[in-house]
């Protein structure tokens, strides 16, 4: 883990970019007492070993289903069977039997991912691994705060300008989405945890790759008005807050793989290009 020393920090952003609907913005000062958070997400090793240790079965294997983006599905089960998909969003579909041992559903595993961050889990999944670890789940701002790296309001974990020298710096989608992913940044899918260069907090992957749960509820406005120390956000809501992006963000779709972007998701939903990481410390 990596301590992230106390101090205050400017949340949110603003501009032409940002989704007014997620209340990215305003940008609002806060301060924050020092915790400890993973440098890394949670990977299906890991998990793996909570699992056998526990028992524990996921929302989405108590379902019996979960979501994932279609090109993940193998071509064989395309062939044999039709599938329910998301109104609006054809690019997602209602698979059956795909949970964290099998993102991308029936044909499909996770036996040379282990290093991985581990997906299908729901936040509800997410929480009761944390208990099981001693940890928590991260505030919306302390996750936020860690993913800044140290630096104040820039678009990414490592500065504003997205391909420094020509480097990529995320796993994020490149092509024409959702019909073609060149893959330019070395990965389609998800990519090993310690994938690209840590940010000046040491965390790696804090943009793309997964979307990470919080501990917040979310509100588009409630960080207005909401006490200025140690926000632990609202205490009740609809859904939880997720961050970072993912793996299938893209300009031209979704460009919330930006620091300051936010989205949500019901605390029992489970998809293929979710997953989180951990803090410890007080709230």
């Amino acid at each position: 883990m990596a301590r992230i020393p106390p101090g205050s920090f400017r949340m949110g952003a603003e501009g032409p970019e940002c989704w007014s609907s997620d209340g990215e913005g305003p940008v609002r000062e806060f301060e924050l007492e020092d915790y400890w958070i993973d440098r890394y997400g949670v990977t299906n090793s890991q998990f793996e070993s909570f699992v056998q240790e526990t028992g524990y079965r996921t929302e989405a294997e108590n379902f019996g289903w979960s979501i994932v983006f279609m090109g993940q599905i193998p071509k064989a089960q395309k062939k044999r069977k039709r599938f329910e998909t998301v109104v609006g969003m054809h690019w997602w579909a209602k698979v059956e039997k795909a949970d964290w041992r099998k993102p991308g559903g029936p044909g499909t595993n996770v036996r040379k991912l282990g290093d991985h961050p581990v997906v299908h889990v729901s936040w509800n999944d997410a929480f009761a691994y944390a208990e099981w670890t001693g940890k928590r789940l991260p505030t919306e701002a302390q996750w936020e705060k860690a993913a800044r790296g140290g630096l104040d309001q820039n678009r990414y974990p490592w500065g504003d300008e997205f391909l420094p020298k020509g480097k990529h710096q995320c796993n994020i989608w490149q092509g024409k989405f959702p019909d073609k992913n060149t893959g330019e940044d070395g990965h389609l899918w998800t990519a090993p945890v310690k994938s690209f260069p840590a940010n000046g907090f040491g965390l790696h992957n804090a943009s793309g790759n997964v979307w990470e749960w919080t501990s917040d509820w979310f509100h588009p406005t409630w960080r207005q008005t909401a006490d200025a120390k140690n926000p632990p956000g609202p205490t009740d809501g609809m859904e939880k807050v997720i961050k970072g992006g993912s793996f299938l963000c893209h300009d031209s779709y979704c460009n919330r793989y930006r620091v300051g972007a936010r989205t949500k998701n019901t605390p029992d939903s489970s998809t293929s290009h979710t997953g989180f990481r951990l803090a410890y410390g007080e709230v």
